[in-house]
């Protein structure tokens, strides 16, 4: 089995921002209907990569608009936060959404956002791991006591507790297959872009670690892998809406590294045009029949048990969004259900 989940940057697609957050929201409806497992959305600041720099204010709004499909962010930026703050934001969310939240947490993929806020990013590292902590132990505790390098807190009640105990799932953007060692016993939720090869990686070690937990497969959480996919009728029509939106989107991942005058990390991942993010196996657009192709391959290549969808992105048009929506719900979904 092959679950299928969105993952939304809300990068900005030139338009007024009124206008551009309630397409998005009728979106996310439709991503429901359409059947995926769930909707996560990124974090950033200070770039048109992400609007959506308050993850929590836009998954209330798309809590109300849905009934079904589980939301969160991948990921929140945890050294922007006061962790027992955002504590209460998870806990408020989950129960507005009747137990639907799923929360990705992450040091953050570009660390100028951080200096932009006053935090220096030699730290962020750091203050994640300390920032996580404080977290599980205000899932699992009644009053917290925390004294840390970042952060220290006494007698902090705690009085808000998620619907999901202990805690809503968890997600984390795994760099490479070392990360695993701390996922695996947790329970964690994986994620990876770029290379099927390390997808691969994390996936064996993932099962491996598993295996050696003593647990079974049908409990293995998510091991998941992003992909840029449009569908079309056609493959030409799939083509031709990807390689016109996908520019604004690469300049927007770019943006901050090109102000700043240094070089982008992620250019071997994210080629300059979609011709060459398909070259290289990091997105598809075609018909039905030519996505579910290269799904069955990307399947077989990685292990992965999750893609998480990338079908918005760029000035992408609406009405080629839905219907690319619509596509991969009905064709593409119950082929690996």
């Amino acid at each position: 089995m092959l679950k299928f989940s969105i993952f939304d940057h809300l990068d900005s697609d030139g338009g007024p921002m009124g206008r551009f957050l309630e397409d998005r929201l009728r979106l996310v409806e439709l991503i429901e209907q359409a059947g995926f497992g769930s909707y996560h959305l990124a974090e950033h600041h200070s770039t048109p990569l992400g609007l959506a720099s308050s993850p929590s204010v836009f998954l209330a709004a798309a809590i109300q608009r849905t009934r079904k499909i589980r939301l969160g962010p991948l990921v929140y930026v945890l050294p922007l936060y006061h962790p027992l703050r955002l504590y209460e934001e998870i806990c408020m969310l989950d129960h507005l959404s009747g137990g639907r939240l799923v929360v990705g947490v992450g040091r953050g993929g570009a660390l100028m956002e951080h200096e932009r806020f006053g935090v220096d990013p030699r730290q962020a590292p750091a203050m994640y791991h300390e920032a996580f902590a404080v977290l599980m132990q205000a899932f699992a505790a009644d009053v917290l006591n925390f004294e840390g390098r970042f952060y220290s807190y006494k007698d902090y009640l705690v009085q808000a507790k998620p619907v999901q105990r202990p805690h809503p799932p968890i997600w984390y953007g795994a760099p490479n297959a070392d990360a695993v060692a701390w996922a695996a016993p947790r329970g964690i939720n994986v994620v990876s872009l770029g290379p099927a090869a390390r997808a691969r990686a994390i996936s064996d070690r993932y099962r491996d670690e598993w295996k050696k937990l003593g647990r079974n497969d049908a409990t293995l959480p998510g091991i998941g892998i992003t992909r840029h996919i449009v569908v079309a009728d056609t493959d030409a029509q799939a083509r031709t809406i990807a390689n016109a939106a996908y520019p604004r989107w690469r300049d927007a991942i770019e943006y901050l590294w090109r102000r700043a005058g240094v070089d982008f990390v992620l250019k071997e991942i994210y080629p300059p045009d979609f011709v060459d993010l398909e070259h290289i196996g990091h997105g598809v657009a075609g018909s039905p029949a030519t996505v579910h192709d290269y799904l069955t391959h990307l399947q077989i290549e990685t292990r992965v048990n999750v893609v998480l969808c990338q079908m918005v992105f760029g000035d992408m048009r609406v009405h080629d969004a839905t219907r690319s929506i619509q596509l991969f719900g009905r064709e593409i979904i119950p082929a690996f259900a």
